[in-house]
């Protein structure tokens, strides 16, 4: 239960990597942490450059037996070897996710700050919601998930549930007994040393 352990390290990659560049700064990130999954969150709509991001990030975490999922592309997840899928729009994609990726795949959805949507979610066989952003960010429509929705989930739902977006060093420690992931991407790496920069954000958790 989220109460009682740490929440775990939900790591997202920038939406934009350099290939030359990223698989050796998310290597020195899982070998300085401890992470529990891998979220390509990829902006290119390129497959090939999809797949190629894909193939380096996967070979990266999967030795080090890190799990990987890719935002929205779910027939790609199956055919560039990952574990899952990360789906943008709630509940509505999770039922063909999961018929298409079979029972054993990872599937989770995000469903920004609406309790009935994460409902939804998990009532439709989601793995695990996220709600976010929980902190200021440009992204989405203004409308954060406080940390409210995270203490209600808590205590009434067993569902896995992610924290995720603009997160601060306060917020994870406001966060951390009601949430069991933080979802980590931009907070790192624009630092040159994301490893570091991780272990800023997550200083509380070590108490």
């Amino acid at each position: 239960m989220a109460e009682t352990e740490q929440p775990q390290i939900y790591l997202i990659t920038p939406p934009d990597p350099e290939l030359v560049r990223f698989p050796a700064l998310l290597a020195a990130v899982l070998d300085a942490h401890e992470i529990a999954c891998l979220r390509l969150a990829l902006s290119s709509h390129d497959e090939d450059r999809i797949a190629r991001i894909a193939d380096a990030c996967r070979e990266v975490a999967h030795a080090r037996d890190v799990a990987v999922v890719i935002s929205s592309h779910v027939m790609l997840s199956e055919r560039l070897g990952l574990d899952g899928v990360h789906l943008d729009d709630a509940a509505r994609s999770v039922r063909a996710a999961r018929k298409t990726l079979g029972r054993d795949a990872i599937v989770g959805t995000h469903c920004g700050a609406s309790r009935h949507d994460g409902m939804n979610a998990g009532e439709a066989g989601a793995d695990y919601v996220s709600f976010g952003p929980v902190g200021e960010t440009t992204l989405g429509d203004g409308r954060r998930a406080e940390a409210e929705l995270f203490e209600w989930w808590s205590q009434m739902i067993e569902l896995p549930v992610v924290a995720e977006g603009g997160l601060t060093p306060d917020l994870v420690a406001e966060l951390a007994p009601v949430t069991d992931f933080f979802g980590v991407g931009t907070e790192i790496w624009s630092s040159d040393d994301p490893a570091s920069a991780l272990g800023a954000l997550i200083a509380g958790l070590r108490g």
